[in-house]
This record gives structure tokens, sequence and C-alpha cells, in this order.
């Protein structure tokens, strides 16, 4: 199928994008990154946006920098360039071990990681990994700017903070600290496939006990998913096999899981368990790891 008729607009600053939110503001518009979300859907008319503002000529926004004590990253940064990055990799590996999981390498040339963030589909993986790691987005309209934390900024499927006339412009993620220790965890049909369900978890560790532990879902609820009364049983404990397993299952008592065509709830739902369990595992043992 083909897209409806739309108007298409093409600024190629910052500014001019503002502007064009600004000028479009009652109209439907749609913002253009990588296309890989919005294309699909407009083509199977899901979507049948007025305005298309394409921002792909807004090269500023794509960078990978470092300052003391974060990343900073364009909104208009390729999939692609994250993956490879070794600057990520060292300072932020959950993002390249999820990367192992979101899409196929041609959609990850195109796609941007604001536009995925933006787009909030609710079995992606970066909404889940940006929660874990306390990353922020900053948000820019003709008015001004601000800056929201990723867990206040998914608000449903296809649904964020952003206010209609604002663009997501840069997102800031903190830098691994000593003793932090991630990992991230996906099962899907196929591989690139979106997520049956998903893991993100960081835990906190000083003298072999854990000191804080943060556990992110996803394709299993509307939005990136924590249950945090679960991940504080974690507080004070060494991670034994049958703490990790009695938090598993304090968090997926919590959740409503619902069944697909594909995929029915209680495999979910035990799916999920599984997951939890081999991300704590797999974390606390890299911990391990790095003591001895």
């Amino acid at each position: 199928m083909k897209p409806a008729p739309f108007e298409y607009v093409r600024p190629a600053t910052v500014d001019e994008a503002l502007q064009a939110l600004r000028a479009h503001l009652n109209d439907d518009a749609k913002l253009l990154a990588g296309g890989q979300s919005l294309v699909p859907m407009m083509n199977f008319r899901v979507l049948r946006p007025a305005i298309i503002i394409d921002i792909n000529r807004l090269h500023d926004l794509a960078y990978i920098r470092e300052s003391d004590d974060e990343l900073v990253v364009g909104a208009m940064t390729r999939h692609a360039a994250l993956k490879s990055s070794e600057v990520i990799a060292k300072h932020a590996p959950m993002i390249t071990a999820a990367y192992e999981h979101v899409a196929h390498a041609t959609i990850r040339n195109r796609g941007t990681i604001g536009g995925n963030l933006a787009h909030a589909d609710a079995a992606s993986e970066m909404p889940a990994v940006m929660c874990a790691l306390d990353a922020t987005m900053v948000l820019r309209s003709h008015g001004g700017g601000r800056a929201v934390r990723a867990r206040d900024f998914f608000l449903g499927v296809f649904t964020t903070a952003l206010e209609a006339d604002e663009l997501l412009v840069e997102i800031r993620i903190p830098k691994r600290t000593a003793g932090e220790w991630c990992a991230f965890e996906e099962m899907n049909l196929r591989k690139g496939d979106f997520a049956m369900a998903a893991v993100a978890a960081k835990l906190r560790m000083s003298n072999g006990r854990c000191d804080d532990a943060v556990v992110y879902l996803t394709g299993v609820s509307d939005q990136p998913v924590r249950i945090a009364r679960a991940d504080r049983k974690l507080e004070g404990t060494r991670l034994s096999t049958e703490e990790i397993a009695a938090a598993s299952e304090a968090v997926v008592r919590e959740v409503e899981f619902h069944s697909t065509a594909s995929v029915s709830a209680t495999y979910r739902k035990d799916l999920t368990r599984a997951l939890i369990v081999r991300a704590l595992t797999n974390a606390r043992d890299r911990s391990s790891e790095d003591a001895s």
C-alpha cells in the first residue's frame, strides 16, 4: 500500500524544524527521522498525517559526546553508530548489549535513537534501557527547552511527554560508575523482531552485596515497567539464587500479562520471570568476576 497524500516540509536547521512544528501545530504534523516506524504505519494507513516534517538534514543532532560524568547523544544519531561505539560500550554497556536484539542492520543504519524513543513502541528495547540507566531527554520548542527523565517521558503506547511543538534533541546518559553492573535479556520469535519480553537490569554492588537494583521490563505492558518494591527486596543481599528467584516472582506478581495471537499471557509471565533471573544472575556474576 501507499500512504495517503500529505504535505512535505524539509527544514535545514533545528530552528527551522521548530518553526515548522509551531506553524503546523493544529495540522496533524509528524516528524520524519529514520522513518523505520512511521513510514510503514503510513503505508498501511494506520497513520494519515497531513504534514511530514523531514528532519534528516539536521546533521547537528547526530553525535556521541562524552563529559566527565555522562554521555550526550544527539537525537539524530543512527542506531548503527550507537551499536558500534566504543565510548558507549565502555560507559553504557547495557546499550551495546541491548542492540544485539534491536531490529536488523538495514533498519539500524537508517533508524535514529531519537525517533525510536519519541515513537515509544511498547515492545521496543531502548525505552526500557534509558529508564534503567536513568537517562534524561532534552526537549526543545520555539519557546525554550526542558529536560525530562526517561522514567517520566514514556506515558503509554506511542505516547510520550513531548508536546506537539517540541523536538527531542538530545539524550543524556549517566556514565557507568564503579561497582555498577548491568545485563539485558530478551526473547522474541525471530532475531530482530520486537520483544515478547525483555529485561534491563542494573545493580550497584559493594563487598559482595547489592546496594541498589533497578529492573525494567519491556514488551509486557504499554510502557517500560519497574516494580520498585520488588527491586528493594534485593538491597543488602548477596543475590543468592533463592533471593533472585524471590525478587523475580515478586515482579511478575505485580504485572498484568496479556495474551496476543502468538504468545499466551501465561507463557509471557513465565518467560519474563526466567529473563529476570537470567539478567540478575548475569549482572551478579560479572561483578563477582571483577572482584576476583
